[in-house]
């Protein structure tokens, strides 16, 4: 579904990715890992359009998107989830849902997906009046997920979508994402909490530096030592 071929990108005068390449497989859920400033939101970017690579290939559904305009993007059936939600805080969340779908004139399939989506978020049907800039820091991530499905996308992007969280919650952001991926979503996760991400991955990558150092099935690399050291603390 998606393939990324020795892409470089600068961001900030910054050498960031340095000949990246991986894929990701339509149904899979494949995280990257790596320490932060490694690279991991720039690859998301360049994916997203919003970072243009200075070189390598980006493939999507085998089309080229490197250099396409973000929106295009999202029609493509691309949709990022960005670290820190950015959330539109003076907007109600049914606003913020009906913004995820911004680019699409299905109108009663919207309709329908946000039935979906209260389904899967029943503390955003209940809040649904509400100022999304007064719901807790947990319910706020729900609504940046749920936004983002809103766009229906064919594969979703998610940056840290664990940050800042009470382990409780973590583990309830865990079970929608593989709520996500088994309603026929792929999705390619950035995650600070590793544990988790390679315990649902299907495969992932190790960043460092830019780099792709190490790749494998997400049990392979819970059980790879030097992940295990550098990020498990085992």
């Amino acid at each position: 579904m998606l393939s990324l071929k020795r892409v470089d990108t600068r961001y900030g005068g910054l050498h960031v990715l340095k000949g990246v390449s991986l894929e990701v497989s339509a149904g899979e859920i494949v995280t990257l890992v790596g320490a932060n400033g490694a690279g991991k939101t720039t690859l998301l970017w360049a994916i997203s359009g919003f970072v243009i690579p200075f070189g390598g290939e980006i493939e999507f559904l085998g089309q080229g998107i490197r250099g396409l305009p973000p929106e295009l993007i999202v029609k493509m059936g691309i949709s990022q989830v960005p670290e820190g939600r950015a959330i539109f805080p003076l907007m109600t969340v049914v606003d913020n849902l009906e913004m995820g779908a911004y680019v699409r004139r299905d109108k009663k399939e919207i309709g329908a997906d946000l039935a979906q989506v209260y389904e899967l978020f029943p503390i955003l049907k209940e809040r649904r009046g509400q100022l999304a800039g007064t719901l807790s820091g947990g319910e706020q991530q729900m609504l940046a997920i749920a936004r983002g499905v809103m766009s229906r996308p064919r594969l979703f992007l998610l940056d840290e979508p664990s940050l800042g969280l009470a382990p409780l919650l973590v583990e309830a952001i865990g079970g929608i994402i593989r709520e996500i991926n088994s309603r026929g979503v792929t999705i390619l996760l950035v995650e600070q909490n590793v544990n988790m991400a390679l315990q649902m991955a299907s495969r992932g990558y190790v960043l460092e530096v830019g780099k792709i150092v190490l790749q494998g099935t997400g049990e392979e690399l819970l059980n790879n030592e030097q992940v295990r050291k550098a990020y498990l603390g085992l």
